[in-house]
């Protein structure tokens, strides 16, 4: 009997996005996945159509946005009109996840609505919201993309408790949660030294402010270090940071890594620190695969009053929470650090690993995906 049919789609580098790739894994050996995003092919066992890099998918222009063009401003956008072509010879398939609000008018479009699974990442409308245009702009599309998209869509997940509260309260939609959280590592902790080893990972996005944790770690009693795994968002903000950091041996800005070779690495370090700042909504209640990594890691964690990681980290005896977003208020906890303290904090990670591994919440999208499979034909 042949294999159902799955297409999961998203426009991002796949290869290198720890969600999706979840996806991807999940579904493999089960179905027959392809697989439609930028960058190389995920997974040698997926039938994977390649984007062309060079075509950015938000090449609207400000006239088209103000003159609210949104339906031509959607299906002339290269990203959609590239997939659709990759996409046209391929035989029908028997159901589809769209990742991000971008994709789903797409996803609607290739397949009947009762067979496409939608998982949303952000609240999308409020993604950028501490940038006035942006804001005036941008926001009133997204809008129009969930108002249009989303509620045709048989099934919906996103990443965390308030963002589906959200979407609840402001569009009328049931989402499902399915945390960040990152496969099982089989790993242990390491015995923490001196100094105390500091480790952040990510995207270098100046609305986290990570000069705070320079700033915090230049300043603390303490004897740390801290190294910054930063991918290439804004190279002009990581030089920024390495200025910053300039003539302090404690603080170092790191290549980033392969995802496949990142939790090994993180494993040699102490603590994992994300403090970020509640410039926008979806910073207020975010709740990353940072977060799941450092647990897999088997690290202490310290993170700002962020109240999604929060729970989770008080729930577990992870780690400690600044008493606000400054990089005083994460000197202080810096000050505080013993060696026996952060063991402690390592120990739990590991008792706690299991319980917030991937595996733990991927069966969501596997039911949901079963579900839309089910479903009788329409139409």
């Amino acid at each position: 009997m042949s294999k159902a049919r799955l297409l999961i789609l998203s426009f991002s580098n796949i290869a290198s996005d720890a969600r999706v790739l979840k996806q991807v894994r999940l579904f493999v050996d089960r179905y027959e996945v392809t697989t439609c995003g930028y960058g190389p092919s995920p997974d040698p066992r997926v039938h994977h159509r390649q984007l062309d890099d060079e075509n950015g998918f938000s090449t609207w222009t400000r006239h088209d946005l103000a003159l609210r063009r949104f339906t031509t401003i959607y299906w002339n956008l290269p990203a959609v009109v590239q997939a659709q072509n990759l996409l046209a010879s391929s035989d029908p398939f028997d159901a589809v996840i769209a990742n991000d609000i971008d994709t789903v008018g797409l996803a609607l479009s290739l397949q009947a609505a009762h067979r496409v699974h939608a998982d949303i990442h952000e609240f999308a409308p409020r993604q950028n919201e501490e940038l006035l245009m942006w804001r005036l702009f941008n926001a009133p599309y997204v809008r129009w993309m969930c108002r249009s998209f989303l509620p045709q869509v048989a099934s919906m997940t996103t990443v965390g408790q308030g963002l589906a509260d959200e979407y609840l309260r402001v569009f009328g939609l049931t989402a499902e949660i399915v945390t960040n959280a990152t496969p099982h590592a089989d790993l242990n902790p390491q015995p923490v030294g001196t100094p105390i080893k500091l480790v952040h990972s990510g995207a270098s996005l100046r609305n986290r402010r990570l000069e705070t944790l320079v700033d915090a770690v230049k300043a603390t009693r303490t004897d740390v270090t801290l190294d910054l795994y930063l991918m290439g968002n804004d190279p002009d903000y990581i030089v920024e940071l390495g200025d910053r950091a300039a003539g302090s041996p404690r603080v170092r800005i790191r290549e980033p890594l392969p995802y496949e070779h990142l939790i090994a690495k993180l494993n040699e370090y102490d603590i994992g620190v994300h403090v970020i700042a509640p410039t926008n909504f979806n910073n207020s209640w975010s709740l990353p695969n940072k977060f799941f990594d450092y647990v897999q890691a088997r690290l202490g964690l310290i993170i700002g009053p962020s109240p999604e990681m929060r729970h989770l980290l008080e729930e577990h005896d992870l780690g400690a929470v600044t008493e606000d977003f400054s990089a005083d208020a994460l000197t202080q906890v810096l000050d505080a650090l013993t060696p026996e303290r952060v063991s402690q904090w390592k120990a739990s990670a590991h008792d706690a690993a299991r319980a917030l591994s991937a595996e733990a919440q991927v069966a969501v999208w596997d039911k949901a995906v079963a579900s839309l499979l089910e479903s009788p034909a329409r139409g």
